[in-house]
């Protein structure tokens, strides 16, 4: 019997904080591997961008960016009416369940190069292309005006965070890089190609100590979160499945448009909201994200939408 490496070390790290071992990743290597995993994933991108650039791949963006608006529209309204959250946190987090994990994406990758499973290799600009607009619909839920000088300045750092924060500058940065530079793409490329899965592997291993430590957080939200954070990606990964085949991608690449869709952001939408939304209860945000829906696509949603995807398209 075999196991995904990627899941054994996420595993390693729930077991590794459960039995209260002292493995301590120092704050500045977590961050060097998340700054790496996206510079990795965005010069991929762009290299294929760079090769399969066309006026059909135009249309699909704007689709993707039209299901992004579409996602936090659908959590709202089962967070607000059926949940009884405040309006604030009922944004905030549909916002969360509207944009993406990167390290949900970079699982899924892997999972599907292990199973020999092709998809196209510009995905990770529709990645970038998730990353906002569930900002923004999440701002219009909570339907927060800024009318005085104060709220003023918020709006302004909010925009800087949208535009600029380290996702967006980072993969478009290396999508671009990547896209431009050819042939000389080949001198980086033994370190940020060949090294993507062992670093994506130690990235897990902190991930699954960081979700098992969040296991209290977890008890506290009750069980409407906890059933939301698992029937969310269900509800997203579908629609992204669904949406991926309609719109011409492979079977892999509808996979990994559903784990797009049935993924919750943990880095770029909470720094966003805590400018945006200072009322909003984050830690409840980010315990729904990262210690529900992260673990629960790593260990189910991913095969779940892999099967789901093959099924639809005869593969299985």
């Amino acid at each position: 019997m075999q196991v995904d490496v990627g899941v054994a070390f996420f595993l390693l790290g729930v077991f590794a904080s459960l039995v209260r071992a002292d493995i301590q990743f120092p704050k500045s290597l977590y961050q060097s591997l998340v700054l790496f995993l996206m510079l990795a994933i965005g010069l991929k991108g762009g290299v294929a961008l760079a090769e399969h650039a066309s006026w059909e791949l135009l249309g699909q963006s704007f689709t993707v960016i039209a299901f992004g608006f579409a996602l936090p529209f659908i959590a709202f309204p089962i967070l607000y009416y059926f949940g009884k959250l405040p309006r604030w946190d009922a944004a905030s987090i549909a916002a969360h369940y509207g944009s993406v994990s990167v390290g949900t994406y970079a699982v899924a990758v892997a999972f599907l190069e292990a199973k020999n499973i092709e998809y196209e290799a510009y995905i990770p600009l529709f990645v970038v292309l998730l990353e906002m607009p569930a900002i923004v619909v999440g701002l219009a839920l909570a339907k927060r005006k800024t009318n005085t000088p104060e709220q003023a300045e918020e709006k302004r750092q909010l925009l800087h965070e949208v535009l600029f924060n380290q996702g967006v500058v980072l993969m478009v940065g290396g999508l671009l890089i990547g896209f431009l530079a050819g042939d000389n793409i080949k001198g980086v490329a033994p370190f940020f190609f060949d090294l993507f899965k062992g670093v994506l592997a130690l990235f897990l291993l902190e991930m699954g100590m960081v979700a098992a430590s969040r296991l209290k957080d977890i008890k506290q939200v009750g069980s409407f979160m906890l059933a939301f954070g698992m029937a969310m990606p269900i509800v997203g990964g579908i629609l992204g499945c669904l949406l991926g085949l309609a719109i011409g991608l492979s079977t892999g690449g509808a996979i990994l448009l559903a784990v797009l869709g049935g993924s919750a952001s943990y880095i770029a939408v909470p720094a966003a909201m805590r400018v945006a939304l200072p009322n909003a209860n984050h830690s409840l945000s980010i315990s729904s994200s990262l210690g529900v829906s992260f673990p629960f696509n790593v260990l189910v949603g991913i095969p779940t939408y892999t099967v789901l995807a093959q099924w639809i398209t005869g593969a299985i």
